[in-house]
Formats: C-alpha cells, sequence, structure tokens
C-alpha cells in the first residue's frame, strides 16, 4: 500500500506563485497512491478561483472516500487538511490543534477499511513555534478521538514544521512511535525548488512494515508546489490481516 503525505501550497507554485491545481494532480496521480493526505486546499477562495479542491482532487484520483477539515476560515472559504482514500473509511474524527491566538491547526484522525485490515491514520499540519508542536502532538496522543483506534496499526503523517527534529524523541517515542523519515537528510522537503528542510515526516506504530519512504522529487514536483511530496510504501502486518479477514472483511 500506498500513502502519501503533501503540502499543496493551496496549488501555488513555490517559485512561480502561479495558482495551477493540474500540476499538483498530475503530481499525485504519477505516485499512484492509495492514501492521500493534504495540507492547505483551498475550498471556494478568491487567489484559487474559487475552486472546490477538495472535490476536484477526489475526483481526479476516484476516492472511495474524503475528509475534508477547513481549519483556516477567510472572507469567503477556507483551507485545511484533506484526506483521500481509495477504500472506505470506518470512522472519521476532526481535532483542533489551535493554540490560543496561533494560527488555526488541526488533524484528521480515521480508520480505513483497507484490504489488509483496518488502519488508523491522521493527518496534520502542525505550527511554526517548537513549544506549539509540542503542545499539539501531547494533545492529539491523548485525545480521546485518538485513544478510539490506538490499538491498530497507526501512520501519523503530515507538515510538522519540524525543522529541527525535535519531535521525535519527545511524546512520539514516549508513545512507542517510531519516526519512518530519519534521518532528515534524506527527507529533505522544503522549499521544494531547493529542498533544506525534513518538515513533511511520517511516524509510526503497530503492525506496520515500511517497505520504503522517499520524497518525490520531479522536474514538475519541484514547481508545483513549495512542498514536495513524502511518499511511503508500507504493509499491516498478517496478525491483523487475518483478523480482519476472520470477520468477513477481506478484500
Amino acid at each position: 500500500m500506498r500513502i502519501i503525505t503533501y503540502n499543496i501550497h493551496k496549488g501555488i507554485g513555490g517559485r512561480d506563485r502561479l495558482y495551477r491545481l493540474e500540476r499538483i494532480m498530475a503530481v499525485i496521480e504519477h505516485l499512484e497512491p492509495d492514501l492521500v493526505c493534504l495540507q492547505e486546499v483551498d475550498h471556494n477562495v478568491r487567489r484559487s478561483r474559487f475552486d472546490n479542491q477538495p472535490k476536484l482532487l477526489a475526483e481526479r484520483m476516484n476516492a472511495a472516500a474524503i475528509v475534508y477539515q477547513p481549519n483556516v476560515h477567510l472572507k469567503t472559504g477556507a483551507y485545511g487538511n484533506l484526506i483521500l482514500s481509495r477504500w472506505p473509511l470506518l470512522t472519521r474524527h476532526l481535532l483542533s490543534l489551535r493554540v490560543r491566538e496561533k494560527k488555526p491547526r488541526g488533524a484528521q484522525i480515521v480508520v480505513i477499511k483497507t484490504p489488509q485490515g483496518p488502519l488508523h491514520a491522521v493527518n496534520c499540519h502542525l505550527g511554526l513555534s517548537e513549544w506549539e508542536r509540542g503542545w499539539q502532538v501531547n494533545h492529539l496522543l491523548n485525545s480521546a478521538l485518538f485513544h478510539e483506534g490506538m490499538h491498530l496499526p497507526t501512520l501519523i503523517v503530515g507538515d510538522y514544521n519540524d525543522w529541527r527534529n525535535r519531535l521525535k524523541g519527545d511524546a512520539l517515542a514516549t508513545h512507542g512511535f517510531e519516526q519512518i523519515t530519519s534521518p532528515p537528510s534524506r527527507f529533505r522537503s522544503f522549499p521544494a525548488y531547493l529542498p533544506l528542510g525534513s518538515l513533511d515526516k511520517a511516524f509510526y506504530r503497530g503492525g506496520i512494515a515500511v517497505h520504503r519512504a522517499f520524497i518525490a522529487h520531479s522536474p514538475l514536483s519541484r514547481r508545483a508546489s513549495d512542498h514536495l511530496p513524502l511518499v511511503v510504501d508500507f504493509d499491516i502486518s498478517h496478525p491483523h490481516r487475518e483478523h480482519h479477514e476472520a470477520n468477513g472483511d477481506g478484500g
């Protein structure tokens, strides 16, 4: 199975500043993901021609399930996180990660009915300051919404804004999560045209076997957004798969 996390910057290129959602779609389509976790997705905003980006992206991927989380509300419309899945969802939750007067942030928490068994997945976009990110991760991991699926194989992906790679040894490690995107030097994703920072990260826990993880470099991805996509290829381990199939949900 393949998951990607990608800050699409509202479909605006990182260098040319042109709105071209078609470029984002082509990048995603080329990667052939099963699960797509996006950040900075516009809905009904002037800068992106008042497009319904969640709908357009879902139609292009032919998604079976879509979850949109509008975090930042503007004069018209909003922007936020988007999950697209090739498979149906068993549960879906939206969790606010806003800290006082800071820009609104959020996390989407879903359980996906994959052919290999249920997968607990989180798509998040964290804040710009270290203390803010620390609070947000702790708030997520201790929330009742997250605890509903904590017994399942779990992936937490997104734009962490963690330039110094501090979160790996904090609450995530305490809760048993391992970082997929390590060492950071192999996963530089920002800025897209000359990547220096490993901002887009992935962590996992439970019955997940990670086969490959990489930043998707291409001439198009370097133009489409100010971030590059992070791609993770993985499988859910057999005990969970066998339990899923024994209950008649095998696919």
